[in-house]
């Protein structure tokens, strides 16, 4: 099973951490596509983001669908 076919798989959370810190906001994207973050997921992001102080980062991570 790769991380490409479970959405919240550990990988993938870190790849999107790395990303955040990075400013990596295209990548933010790809690796959120569509799916959905519960709201402690999505403060997590947010919050990384915040810290970093990219404001496109912070933007596609407020712009992410919750559960």
């Amino acid at each position: 099973m790769s991380s490409q076919s479970v959405p919240h798989s550990i990988a993938n959370m870190e790849g999107l951490q790395s990303s955040i810190v990075r400013g990596e906001a295209d990548r933010v994207v790809e690796l959120l596509g569509s799916q959905k973050l519960d709201e402690l997921q999505k403060s997590y992001l947010l919050e990384l983001a915040e810290l970093n102080g990219n404001a496109e980062v912070i933007k596609v991570i407020k712009q992410a669908p919750s559960k």
